[in-house]
């Protein structure tokens, strides 16, 4: 039988791991933004509708989600940023949703559906994240 101090230590191991891989995610789309502006404002208009988005706006969104992501991954005020990096994934997992009605066409966005759930489970248990974070 484990005790409750191993069952702990698993735990904070476990969230670490989802807190580190959604940030890796989410890292990488903030970058885009900086590396690519033009996808940033293409997805934009295919995904959300909102056409004639400057790219300015796109780098100001980036350091904005570049703030978001970086107190993320420190596990600063966790009911705020692991709030927001949960709705802004579920807003694009939901976005998409035009592509799961084609799944094998689309494969690589269903991979959305596990992640948007890894950022739900560590949103509830943001109080138990705790190894190698700030806010504890």
């Amino acid at each position: 039988m484990q005790n409750n101090t191993d069952i702990q230590n698993r735990l904070q191991w476990s969230l670490l791991s989802l807190r580190v891989t959604i940030f890796i995610v989410m890292f990488v789309w903030t970058l885009d933004k900086f590396v690519n502006p033009a996808h940033g404002m293409a997805i934009f208009e295919k995904f959300y509708g909102i056409g004639g988005v400057p790219e300015m706006a796109v780098y100001v969104m980036g350091a904005l989600q570049l703030a978001l992501v970086l107190a993320f991954l420190a596990g600063l005020a966790k009911k705020y940023t692991y709030g927001l990096i949960f709705i802004l994934h579920g807003g694009s997992t939901l976005s998409s949703f035009p592509q799961y009605l084609d799944a094998f066409n689309h494969l690589l966005f269903i991979a959305a559906w596990p992640m948007w759930g890894a950022c739900f489970a560590l949103f509830l248990l943001r109080d138990a994240d705790t190894k190698f974070a700030i806010g504890k």
